[in-house]
């Protein structure tokens, strides 16, 4: 181990994080877990986001073993990207660096050995296009990435999507793959879940509307525009249907124009960023809740996350969704684009509360079997200390 750890800690390891820590999230939930798994055997966490948390999710995060930092810049291959790295490096001299959301083109690997990393890791979240078909890369770029990638001690593939995919490109070696599916923080679904009726009372849903939820970004990948299109055919058919968009994106007002022009405006609201979906009742005020992605989502966490709170989802069969929703079990699956498929499912869940408490309830057991946070992070932990 290396001599500088603080205050005599048995390690340390340095997670550089591509994205700003604005709301509590999966993703932080994340962290915070990886922490406290790592305070239980000593080690120190370093969280580099691309700047610092915002007070509340600092106060969920904050631990005796957890230091913030920055790198404004890890999303991009940059000369600023490298510097910051560098700074994190040799400010904290970790045993195990493990890189989020940065791009996979970097000179990290070699870095973090060099000034005394033990172990570095890169985690997969990428979700490839519609039209991806996995297939594996030019033999010159095989040979340059294994040059780059060379002192990589692994991947960790977020599904069995992610990992095929990943692996079969062949820009790394097959054996240091490892799948690893995200989690959802069970204890925070039960103790952290807000008040259903008050979300509707705050954007004016009437209490008799049955409510259909997507989160996501406000871009056509999403495939907002698609549940939109179906929405028109639910509404006509349950008047009670109403559309819950919760995201940003530069989407947003083509979607408005595209709600009022299906007749349906007064049937969707747009909440914008919710701070914390689960803290601010967003699925205890949801009936069902849809993803329907067009590009070929890697994994899809708030599928997971409205499972844990006994929700029934449908969502397109793209990508990593099939391994989460059980088809006619924990929800449905549809066609991308497929927009009178999801006008039918929506409708049948709409029409029968009964069908929709038992797929929410196998939601919830399959949440605790598959993807409870406490037992991915414990898994991931593992890994580290394979080497350790």
């Amino acid at each position: 181990m290396n001599a500088s750890k603080k205050g005599g800690s048995r390690g340390t390891v340095v997670s550089i994080i591509g994205f700003s820590p604005h709301r509590i999230n999966s993703g932080i939930a994340y962290t915070r877990e990886l922490s406290r798994q790592l305070a239980e055997r000593g080690w120190q966490s370093v969280l580099c986001f691309l700047e610092m948390p915002t007070e509340p999710v600092r106060r969920f995060l904050e631990a005796p073993n957890v230091t913030f930092d920055i790198v404004p810049d890890s999303p991009r291959l940059c000369w600023s990207a490298t510097r910051q790295v560098y700074e994190v490096l040799k400010r904290y001299r970790p045993n195990i660096l493990h890189l989020h959301f940065t791009s996979f083109l970097n000179p990290y690997s070699w870095m973090a050995r060099v000034m005394g990393a033990e172990q570095v890791y890169f985690t997969d979240h990428t979700s490839p296009p519609e039209d991806f078909i996995p297939a594996p890369a030019p033999l010159w770029k095989r040979s340059a990435m294994r040059v780059i990638h060379f002192p990589l001690t692994g991947v960790i593939s977020v599904s069995q999507y992610g990992y095929r995919n990943f692996s079969e490109r062949g820009l790394v070696p097959k054996e240091r793959f490892h799948q690893v599916y995200n989690g959802i923080d069970l204890d925070y679904v039960t103790a952290g879940a807000g008040n259903g009726n008050e979300f509707r009372r705050r954007y004016r849903i009437p209490p008799d509307r049955i409510v259909i939820t997507q989160v996501s970004w406000l871009i056509p990948e999403k495939g907002m525009d698609d549940l939109l299109t179906a929405g028109r055919d639910v509404v006509s058919a349950e008047p009670r249907a109403h559309f819950v968009l919760v995201g940003e994106g530069a989407h947003r007002p083509a979607l408005e124009q595209l709600a009022n022009k299906l007749g349906i405006a007064s049937h969707v609201t747009f909440t914008g960023r919710l701070d914390d979906l689960l803290g601010e009742g967003l699925f205890r005020a949801s009936d069902i809740v849809c993803q329907m992605s067009r590009w070929q989502e890697v994994f899809g966490a708030t599928n997971a996350e409205a499972m844990a709170c006994g929700r029934p989802v449908i969502a397109t069969r793209v990508g990593g969704i099939p391994e989460i929703i059980e088809d006619g079990v924990t929800g449905y699956l549809v066609e991308r684009r497929d927009t009178r498929a999801m006008a039918e499912r929506i409708l049948e869940l709409a029409r029968d509360p009964e069908l929709r408490r038992r797929m929410g309830e196998a939601g919830r057991t399959v949440c605790r079997a598959k993807f409870d946070l406490k037992k991915t992070v414990a898994q991931l932990v593992e890994i580290y200390m394979a080497r350790a």
